[in-house]
């Protein structure tokens, strides 16, 4: 590695602080002595500089119209972009596909960071007709496939590469925190409470979610993660009489690490909550939030899809259940309320598991020599 790279990630659709760009990849990155700048959209222009981490902030405009956003963002990072002469580009979301092709050239590398699996993503968008999300969907899988041909691919998912068939995987495992790691929960005074963390969508089952009050008595469900105030009114009157037995932390905002990390510590919650509907989204995707609850020693209570059941089976850390029979609900949430020891070995089970083989840790030694491996091609 030359300590004079210059790697540039671009985002516009993120936030500025997303946890897998900057906390991991960036930060990482910085720490090993490379010259990493961040491309991404900001409310305020004051700083061009992360006093921390000495990241440079290459700030974007920040559109609140998605299609604005859609067609003036990339344009806006393109000419940015193409004067800053990386040795990689990093970008992070297919809207920027186009920009990468462009600036790939012969001396240098781009790298397409798939978050998502962007086809079914597509298909669940409730604001397009089923024929209108089909075409969509036909023409941006013949659009990429052309596009990324000289790409390097980086995938946030394994079975991502059942769709591209190539690419490195750096997956979303969490960055340890000793505070977390070693705080020490009483499943034996746990509280009523129970947590959720992420973006709230109707995809990841924010009614499900809303509506546990109504059907486990005295239970309340924190949310920490951005929610539209549009849907977080919905999900209080799905909850109805019970709509004060739920808890919103970032209604309309993003919310950082650190916040969610509070969260994590200064409560004995019962467990994390990941009760999805299914949709082909979200069937085969090992969740960050499981790492997250994982590390923080609490068991998980999600959906009982077939690669959730084996993740849960194979980590001995929740339990699931059918999003469709809120009997399962009770009775898991009984079972973790009435059986603090087993609910205890959980936790400890899926902290192990993540100490032992599922930190960001290891995903960090494989994004350094990966980079390595680029820049020497």
């Amino acid at each position: 590695m030359s300590q004079s790279s210059k790697i540039v990630h671009m985002t516009t659709v993120h936030h500025l602080y997303d946890t897998r760009i900057y906390h991991k990849e960036c930060v990482s990155l910085k720490k090993s002595g490379y010259d990493v700048s961040l491309m991404a959209p900001v409310d305020e222009l004051n700083d061009s500089q992360d006093k921390q981490n000495k990241v440079e902030i290459i700030p974007l405009k920040k559109y609140t119209n998605r299609w604005k956003r859609m067609l003036l963002g990339p344009i806006h990072a393109y000419k940015k972009a193409k004067k800053m002469k990386a040795d990689i580009y990093h970008f992070h979301d297919p809207e920027l596909i186009f920009v990468g092709w462009l600036l790939k050239k012969k001396d240098n590398t781009v790298i397409y960071d798939v978050h998502e699996d962007y086809y079914t993503s597509i298909m669940q968008k409730e604001y397009f007709s089923k024929p209108i999300k089909k075409l969509i969907g036909k023409l941006f899988n013949s659009l990429e496939s052309f596009l990324i041909k000289k790409m390097d691919l980086c995938l946030a998912e394994k079975y991502y590469v059942d769709r591209y068939q190539r690419g490195t995987c750096i997956l979303n495992y969490p960055i340890l925190n000793e505070k977390l790691i070693n705080k020490k929960i009483d499943h034996h005074t746990a509280s009523d409470k129970l947590l959720y963390t992420g973006n709230v969508t109707v995809e990841r089952g924010a009614f499900y979610h809303a509506g546990i009050p109504k059907t486990l008595k005295d239970k309340h469900v924190y949310f920490v993660g951005k929610c539209a105030s549009e849907l977080a009114e919905q999900m209080k009157e799905h909850a109805g009489e019970k709509h004060n037995y739920l808890h919103f932390d970032g209604i309309d905002r993003f919310v950082e690490r650190e916040e969610i990390d509070d969260y994590y510590l200064y409560e004995n919650w019962i467990a994390g909550l990941a009760i999805f509907p299914a949709t082909d989204h979200y069937l085969k995707k090992e969740l960050t939030k499981f790492f997250e609850y994982m590390s923080a020693g609490l068991p998980i209570i999600c959906s009982n899809f077939p690669k959730w059941q084996a993740f849960i089976d194979q980590h001995q850390c929740g339990i699931t259940v059918n999003p469709d029979n809120k009997q399962e609900w009770i009775d898991a949430v009984d079972y973790l309320k009435n059986n603090p020891i087993e609910a205890e070995t959980m936790g400890y089970n899926g902290r192990k598991a993540v100490l032992n083989e599922l930190s960001w840790e290891s995903q960090e030694t494989k994004l350094l020599a990966w980079y390595d491996q680029l820049l020497n091609k």
